[in-house]
């Protein structure tokens, strides 16, 4: 048998959604695990089309930025980009992460990754995007306006 030690909560982003967005809402728990961190996150209104084949996928990005403020334009603007340390490519960024997959406004998702850890992304933010990543385009995957933002918290 295999003794684990209890997972703890480590930090956490309250996300909110944009005024065009406002009943967009959920949170993203972050937990330091021995060999990474697992990314959990629970997201409600998300927007919803009745048809199948519309998209309900969202580019789900850690930002390099501190703040969910922003202009006009862009409500989110100082959230930056994604969060970057070693400078790669996208979609190799640290903070580049697997989409949301909406049913009906409602996105649970999970993922394990070590591309950063707990401590690093504290004070950054975690952004919701209108649009799948198309995982190629160049600087940050086509992936559309940003919906939702929460600040990580620990």
């Amino acid at each position: 048998m295999v003794k684990r030690k209890a997972m703890r909560v480590q930090a956490l982003a309250e996300v909110r959604g944009s005024s065009k967005y406002p009943e967009l809402r959920g949170k993203v728990t972050l937990t330091q695990m021995t060999n990474g961190v697992l990314v959990t996150a629970e997201v409600f209104g998300l927007p919803y089309k009745a048809d199948k084949c519309s998209n309900g996928i969202f580019a789900f990005h850690i930002h390099s930025g501190g703040s969910c403020s922003g202009n006009g334009e862009d409500p989110f603007a100082n959230t930056d980009g994604h969060y970057n340390p070693n400078n790669c490519p996208h979609p190799y960024h640290a903070g580049d992460l697997p989409p949301l997959f909406g049913n009906k406004g409602y996105a649970y998702m999970s993922v394990f990754t070590d591309r950063f850890t707990v401590k690093e992304i504290i004070g950054k933010t975690v952004v919701i995007h209108s649009r799948y990543d198309d995982f190629s385009t160049q600087p940050a995957g086509n992936a559309g306006e940003k919906i939702a933002c929460g600040v990580i918290r620990g």
